[in-house]
């Protein structure tokens, strides 16, 4: 009965990242102003996939999905941060801390999947054109996708499971501004040693494996531009793998900081600014980087403009 007062009955307390200094104040507003840019720039990435039958292509789909899921990544962290800062409450439900860890978990694991997904069909485009009809047809690119999901959905699912099966005692003061495994394990009244290396054994599956797909993928990109004899094709076939490259390089690079770094060797300080990184800030970078470095995204953008005007012209 005394766990169960202790773990069920207390809401947990986020620290949060910023004060009311005014520093700080402008620091929270600048969130905000990326959170927008963020939530916009996604949802038009979608809808202008979803709208242009010309982008109705696996890279694009695979692009639609990895927007939805910045999307709701943001959407997981962000409005219970600006929520608490602008309320003075810093208060979050045992409930609204397993939705926001099982939440941040899944989609982070689904997209370490999708971007090795995005990594292969790069790689088949490029070096099996001829096939790449076969290889990464509407099928096959769907089962991928739904299995990227699946896997990043029970990842969370255990994760969670364990995450709040640990008895939390003390002042339940949260270092973070969100419900992050690593930040809460620290308020464990017990020994929660195996359990960490049971998350380090899943980032060695949700990261590392994706990351070696990766590295594989463009590897054999790179050697089959050396060999292509036209200088419009090397730069072609650079650009089109060059936004991914960027995308990937700063959302492992991040991730694995957070679940593979040991805790000893960082701050909380540290640990929040990098988590404001690939929480935040990725999730806006990613629709500007596709959609300014891509010719398609940009004719589909005007065209859907275009449609627009002339709707109102007529009107």
């Amino acid at each position: 009965m005394e766990w169960e007062n202790q773990t069920f009955n207390s809401d947990f307390i986020l620290l949060g990242i910023f004060n009311h200094s005014p520093t700080h104040i402008f620091l929270f507003s600048l969130v905000l102003g990326v959170f927008t840019v963020a939530f916009i720039g996604n949802t038009v990435m979608i809808l202008l996939i979803y709208l242009d039958i010309q982008l109705h292509t696996p890279m694009y789909f695979l692009l639609s999905q990895l927007s939805l899921m910045d999307l709701m990544l943001i959407c997981t962290t962000v409005p219970k941060m600006a929520f608490n800062y602008l309320s003075g409450r810093k208060s979050i439900s045992l409930a609204g801390c397993g939705a926001q860890i099982f939440l941040y978990v899944s989609l982070l694991g689904a997209e370490c999947f999708l971007l090795a997904t995005m990594a292969y069909d790069r790689y088949v485009a490029i070096c099996h054109p001829l096939r790449y009809s076969i290889l990464m047809n509407q099928k096959i690119c769907c089962i991928i996708v739904v299995s990227s999901w699946i896997v990043g959905f029970l990842d969370g699912i255990i994760v969670i499971a364990v995450a709040l099966s640990f008895p939390y005692c003390g002042a339940r003061e949260i270092p973070h501004f969100f419900c992050d495994v690593p930040a809460l394990l620290t308020l464990s009244c017990t020994n929660t040693l195996l359990f960490e290396r049971l998350m380090l054994i899943c980032c060695v599956i949700m990261l590392l494996f994706p990351v070696a797909v990766i590295i594989a993928s463009y590897v054999r990109v790179i050697m089959a531009v050396i060999h292509m004899g036209s200088g419009e094709g090397h730069q072609k076939a650079f650009a089109t793998c060059s936004s991914h490259l960027m995308v990937v390089g700063m959302y492992y690079g991040a991730a694995m900081f957070i679940y593979m770094w040991p805790v000893s060797d960082r701050s909380p300080t540290q640990d929040k600014m990098v988590s404001a990184f690939y929480t935040i800030l990725t999730p806006m970078l990613n629709p500007l980087i596709y959609s300014l470095r891509n010719e398609e995204m940009a004719r589909a953008f005007m065209k859907v403009l275009g449609k627009g005007k002339s709707g109102d012209q007529i009107a």
